[in-house]
């Protein structure tokens, strides 16, 4: 008996909590069911397409979803929800500061300054051709000697390449020494316009093998010994290295014949490939740095000196030549390297590049005007560099936008009123509007 009247007792509390349960959430739902009535209704919308509103609720056409209320005040009516002083500009709306929060609203300001940006290409390392000698022989004849026997040999200015017989420049040193001794001959003479004559003789004979790449000291062995020099030695005319050669003993040659091509890479140039949108910022005379990934990253100061004047079809690039100096030779010929190139901007207004809301045709962005009231504003954007996009027009210095959360800023705009715009419904996607 008394297990019952405990199970009993337990059954009576059960059922009182129930009903007391009931009664509380009635009376909450009666709760805001009168707070609803008292908040003014602007319209109705549905709310997977915001853009359809209806005067009257009711079910949307599309996909079949209850109309939700748009009320005028949008929320409590809170000292942080006071409209902003004066009179709002077009589109102005409110979003409540704990639904920022839920979106993830962040602020910025409109900044007016100097920029820096590095343009960054590949390479490839080529010779100067300014510093590319050819070498021929400016007789015809035979090679008899070679001393620079090996392609990619270094060798200084003045040092032998090769010796060379030659009939023709053998003749001339014959004539040289004929004329020095037609010129003794017109000193012990009385006719002073035969002196006259045997002294320019001796000159135009002289220039000629001079012409004929015979150094002064050649000549003057020639002179002094009274006998002409059997193979002349040919001398390098330049520093640097034999990149080609078609030199070999018992050869002949002629005039026509290129016995070295030789290359100083004491300073080299670097053929970057630059991008077209790129081109606008670079000009003549800028540094650039250059690198090389395979040897630790090295690096190397460079010059821009030229841009070709025509774009590659293929690639869609430009070539820039850049002149960088090469004293270890460490930059060799063909070789693959990374450019960077830092560029440089006078102050200009820029604006982070999230705070854009880009819609093909019109860019906005989001201008606080406090306590939550959102102003979209059209704007005119220019480059982008790095992280901020340049702003040419539509903002001021110093004001306070949205950085973070365009997108959803945006739609929430859509369900919002516009401060100052009546709230007419507008048709639906797809509808003629009106009520469905």
């Amino acid at each position: 008996m008394k297990a019952i009247a405990i199970l009993l007792s337990i059954a009576v509390a059960l059922g009182a909590g129930f009903t007391g349960g009931v009664a509380l959430t009635r009376w909450r739902a009666a709760q805001e069911a009168a707070a609803s009535s008292e908040r003014k209704v602007l319209y109705w919308v549905d709310p997977m397409h915001p853009a359809y509103k209806s005067d009257k609720p009711g079910i949307a056409p599309d996909c079949g979803m209850k109309l939700q209320p748009v009320y005028a005040d949008q929320g409590p009516a809170t000292a942080s929800s006071a409209a902003p002083a004066g009179p709002a500009p077009e589109g102005t709306f409110q979003i409540p500061t704990d639904k920022q929060q839920l979106i993830g609203v962040r602020y910025g300001e409109v900044a007016v300054e100097a920029q820096t940006e590095t343009v960054r290409a590949s390479g490839r390392v080529t010779a100067d051709e300014t510093r590319i000698v050819r070498v021929h022989p400016k007789v015809e004849g035979w090679i008899e000697r070679v001393q620079a026997d090996f392609t990619g040999a270094a060798v200084k200015k003045g040092d032998p390449l090769l010796t060379l017989y030659s009939p023709e420049l053998l003749a001339s040193q014959q004539e040289y020494l004929l004329a020095i001794k037609a010129q003794q001959v017109m000193r012990q003479g009385a006719l002073p316009a035969s002196a006259a004559n045997a002294a320019a003789l001796l000159d135009a004979s002289r220039r000629k093998l001079e012409l004929w790449d015979l150094n002064a000291a050649q000549i003057d062995e020639v002179r002094n010994t009274g006998q002409p020099i059997h193979s002349i030695t040919l001398y390098s005319p330049a520093s640097g290295f034999v990149t080609a050669r078609n030199a070999f003993p018992s050869q002949k040659v002629t005039p026509e014949t290129e016995l070295y091509m030789l290359t100083d890479l004491s300073r080299v140039w670097i053929m970057a490939d630059l991008f077209e949108t790129d081109l606008a910022k670079i000009r003549p005379g800028e540094t650039a740095m250059v690198r090389v990934p395979y040897e630790n990253n090295a690096a190397f100061s460079a010059r821009v000196a030229y841009v070709q004047p025509q774009v590659d079809p293929a690639t869609r690039t430009v070539k820039v030549r850049l002149e960088a100096e090469n004293p270890a030779m460490r930059l060799k010929p063909d070789m693959f390297v990374d450019v960077e190139m830092h560029v440089g901007y006078a102050p200009r207004m820029t604006v982070p590049a999230e705070a854009v809301l880009d819609a093909g045709l019109r860019k906005t962005v989001f201008v606080d005007h406090g306590n939550g009231y959102l102003e979209p504003r059209a704007v005119e954007t220019g480059d982008r560099v790095g992280d901020r996009v340049v702003v040419l027009s539509g903002l001021k210095r110093g004001e306070r936008i949205v950085t973070s959360g365009t997108f959803l800023v945006d739609s929430e705009s859509q369900l919002r009123p516009s401060l100052g715009s009546p709230a007419a419904p507008a048709p639906h996607a797809g509808h003629g509007g009106g009520n469905p």
